[in-house]
Formats: C-alpha cells, structure tokens, sequence
C-alpha cells in the first residue's frame, strides 16, 4: 500500500464509472482513505484516493482492485477541506515527486507526525514519554541532491527529464520543479532540450543532480560512449547555465569531469565552523536549513558532557560527527561506516577541519562485528542515522549497558518503530521523546528522531 501502481491488467473489469466517497484519512503514502459505501458491491472495503484530503466529500473513478483494499482518482472535490490549498506546482497530480502539495504546508507536518506515532505504536508497541516539535526547513527550493529519469517518447517527438509519474511506467513531462534547488527546477524544460539534441540521447537513461554551496554538478549516466559533438554540447550548457558537467559511463567509481578537475563541491555548517567536501554521488541530506536544524536538534538531545565518548554509526561523510567533535571538546568520538569511500572522505573532511579528536572506521554495519577494536573501547552515548532498512543488526551487537542515551534519526518510521520495540520491549530502555522533521515538504517521507534513556534512568 505504499506507492501507485502501474493500471491494473484487470482494469478493463473494474467499474470505472464516477462514485461518490467520504474521506476518513490520510494514508502514510499521501492519498485520501475512505470506504465504500453501503450499497456499493464491496461495501466497508478500504480505497485509497489519489488526490484526495480527510474530511472531503470527492467523486473518484476506480483505478486497481487487490484482495484488501481499492486504490481511485479524485474526479471532482464536492466538498473541500479546510485544509486543501492550491498547488504550486502545475505538474501536481501528475509527477510522484511530490504528493501534499495540496495540503497546507502545517496540516503536512501534522500528517507525518500521526504517521509516526502510528508506527511507534502498531509495529514497536512504543509510545514516547513526550512529543518534539517538529522541526521545519525551507519548503520550496530545498532539493539539492536528486535523479532526475530520461526517456525519449518518440510519440511525443521528444525526450523526457523528470522525476516518475504517479504512474512509474512513466517521466513525468516536466518544465518546472518548485522543491528542487532553483538552478536547475525552474531549468528542466532546457535540459531536457538539451538532451534530446544528443545524438546519444536514447543512451542517457539517468540525470543525477547535486548542489554544494558554491557549485552545482549534473551527472550524466550514459550506457555507450558519447560523442565529441554531444561532449561539446554539454560542455557548451554547462557553461551557459552555470552547472559542472560529469559522466557516468558506469558504476559509481566510472564518474568524471567531462573536462579539467573535478568539481569542489562543499557545503558548511557555519554554527560548527565546519566545512564539509563530498564528491557528486555522495549521500548529503537534501534538505541543507532542515540539516543543520536536525544536526542542532540531535545535539541538543545526545547532551554530550566534557570528556564523553560518543559513537555514531553510519556517520556518512561527517555530517553529524564532526558536530560532536566541536562540542565534545576533550571527549572522543568514533564514526562508523559501511561505505569506504565515504569513510575516506570523512576523515579527510576531519582534517580539512582541524579535528584531531574523531576517528573513523569502515564496517558493515548489518553484519558480525565481533572482530572490531572500536567496538571495544566503551562509549557514554550513541548516536544513528541509518538508511530505510534501520539498525537492528548493530542495535543487537552494541554493549548497550555501558551507555547514558541514545539519539536515533531515521528516514523510515516503520524501521525506527522496529528497532525502538527491541530497544523497549527487549533490553529495557525508555522512549523519551521523539518527532518529526521535514526533510522533504510536500512529499509523504518522513523523517524523524528518537531519543532513548537507559533502564536505570526512569
């Protein structure tokens, strides 16, 4: 129930004739929940409404039918939300990239909120002690790190550049983005011009996109070797709209300036004075004013105390280490991470800053770590960011008795409800508090923090 499937095989069977429903709720996805009525063939079996806001009345076509639940369209909104507002965007109810924009910008982080607390509660059998404010950054213009798809449509005699289609068969036709960094949003119709001016247009199957401080770096994923007059192109748009240029003729380690040295691409934390280096498919957080928020936040809450030593597990390229580093003064702090590269990075980040009281290691976090001397050294507190998948794996191998607390940041709250369950209901810890912020406005992720307490600490 997560996403917008392609149409249905047996659409050709659905009733596609216009009904009428109340909606109940918002699902975690974004779209309208309601019933169908008493009358109706299913009647009390759930429907998800693209389009649609609690509280409205909406005539709704039928788009899927699965064993559990219905998925429809909003034809027509009968009666309207309070809380429905008018899309900035012209490509809204079109492009996935960005689903509540017809939600007022409060009534979004409120949804993300329930979405949270739900989770905490259905999958972890957690409720925190307290509720954090939310915490919110710039709303439009945010997007700075992205993958843009591109598809040549020959029936339309031209190529596409642009996040999926509600529908992900399909690009979104797109001339304008409001959430992605403005140098590129409002530049998306003359890249995709541009591309389909390439003789190896049909080859380009990806744009990824990145922005630092003072640079901004499209990379071009091409799978045949371009030529020299599409090179001349690029290098031609680069220097006319102000972009660095890289290909991609391959993996991760095949990305190259498409001319001269690679890009400097940086961005600082100026409450730190730390500057932070990264390469154009590194992992930094979209979303730069909701980060440092988020970095302050969870700082805040980790309360490291002079001479502490702190663990932070899948610390990326520094983002949230080299914080710590400044305020732990004499305290010691260990960053860990699965990507090597990345790693790398970090410790070169550490030294570009002047840090000698941070150490990095790589290691795969999801695996045994029984072998690695920085998990032996004794820690007061725990700080991590993981991915989608969460912390499980390290959570059940950490010596958790010697630590005073532990700040979590997760990007799903499904996995930090898990692993807040075990942290709970399985080794006696406490969720004091935890809450939202809103990495990526008018989309439905949610992003949030806990903050856990020892047993001894009630």
């Amino acid at each position: 129930m997560t996403g917008h499937p392609a149409v249905s095989r047996h659409v050709a069977r659905l009733d596609q004739s216009p009904k009428t429903l109340q909606i109940t709720d918002l699902s975690h996805d974004g779209r309208g929940v309601a019933h169908w009525p008493e009358g109706h063939a299913q009647a009390g079996k759930a429907v998800f409404v693209t389009g649609a806001l609690p509280g409205e009345t909406v005539s709704v076509q039928q788009t899927a039918r699965s064993k559990h639940f219905d998925e429809a369209r909003t034809l027509d909104v009968l009666t309207a939300s309070p809380d429905r507002v008018q899309p900035r965007c012209p490509h809204f109810g079109v492009c996935a990239g960005c689903v509540l924009q017809h939600l007022a910008e409060g009534r979004q982080i409120d949804a993300k909120q329930r979405v949270l607390l739900d989770n905490l509660q259905r999958i972890g059998h957690v409720t925190p002690a307290s509720v954090l404010p939310p915490l919110r950054g710039d709303s439009w213009g945010y997007r700075r790190k992205g993958r843009l798809s591109v598809r040549r449509v020959e029936k339309k005699d031209k190529t596409l550049v642009g996040f999926r289609e509600l529908d992900p068969r399909f690009v979104a036709d797109l001339r304008e983005c409001h959430t992605v960094v403005p140098q590129l949003g409002f530049k998306l119709d003359v890249l995709g011009a541009l591309v389909d001016g390439l003789d190896g247009r049909r080859d380009i199957p990806q744009i990824e996109f990145i922005a630092g401080d003072a640079a901004t770096v499209l990379v071009f994923r091409h799978l045949q070797p371009l030529s020299e007059v599409d090179k001349s192109k690029l290098a031609a748009f680069g220097s006319e709209h102000g972009f660095a240029i890289s290909l991609q003729p391959g993996g991760i380690d095949s990305v190259h300036p498409l001319s001269g040295e690679p890009p400097a691409l940086a961005f600082g934390l100026p409450q730190w004075d730390i500057e932070l280096n990264f390469r154009p498919l590194d992992f930094i957080q979209v979303n730069a004013k909701l980060n440092e928020a988020m970095i302050s936040r969870a700082l805040e809450l980790l309360d490291v105390q002079p001479g502490e030593r702190v663990l932070d597990l899948f610390c990326g390229l520094g983002n949230f280490t080299l914080p710590l580093a400044r305020v732990a003064g004499e305290g010691a702090v260990v960053g860990v991470e699965g990507d090597a590269g990345l790693v790398a990075r970090a410790r070169a980040n550490a030294e570009h800053n002047g840090m000698t009281n941070v150490q990095f290691h790589a290691a795969d976090l999801a695996q045994d770590l029984a072998g690695q001397a920085w998990l032996k050294q004794g820690f007061d507190k725990l700080l991590l960011d993981p991915a989608r998948a969460g912390a499980i794996e390290v959570l059940k191998q950490l010596p958790l008795k010697g630590l005073k607390r532990i700040v979590y940041v997760s990007c799903h709250p499904g996995s930090l409800a898990r692993d807040a369950g075990y942290l709970v209901n399985e080794a006696g810890w406490h969720l004091r508090e935890a809450g939202v912020m809103d990495m990526f406005p008018h989309t439905a992720h949610v992003e949030s923090i806990a903050v856990f307490d020892p047993p001894a600490r009630r």
